[in-house]
């Protein structure tokens, strides 16, 4: 139950390059077989790319239905919700992470910016014999 490198590319609607460079940047896993394609596990394509949106509820069966991941209960739609919502939590932890990266940066520019300023307003006198 793993998809090839273009049944990944469908399963997630990006193209194979898309794919081959997230493989290739270490996103996501996959096994390199000997005649060079890919062995990509459902969950960790998933895990960085959430499912491809169905175009058309009527369109019949998928082409590759055994490779398709199904809950237990049978609902594709809550799972595809699921893994999409998990991927939104993801993007926004980053994001979070992020911004307090720029916090942090933006605190100690500015308590650089006042220990200048408090220099400056001494003399040069002082400023000239203190450490």
């Amino acid at each position: 139950m793993v998809y090839t490198l273009g049944q990944a590319a469908k399963a997630v609607g990006k193209s194979k390059t898309t794919i081959s460079k997230a493989i290739h940047n270490g996103k996501i896993s996959a096994t390199k077989q000997a005649n060079g394609s890919y062995q990509i596990d459902p969950s960790e394509l998933h895990r960085v790319y959430p499912p491809a949106p169905l175009a058309n509820s009527h369109a019949g069966p998928l082409d590759t239905p055994k490779l398709t991941p199904v809950p237990l209960g049978g609902d594709t739609n809550s799972l595809r919700e699921t893994i999409g919502l998990e991927y939104e939590l993801k993007a926004a932890r980053q994001r979070i992470i992020d911004l307090e990266e720029d916090r942090d940066q933006w605190r100690q520019q500015a308590s650089r910016l006042l220990t200048h300023s408090e220099k400056a307003k001494r003399g040069w006198f002082k400023r000239l014999f203190s450490s």
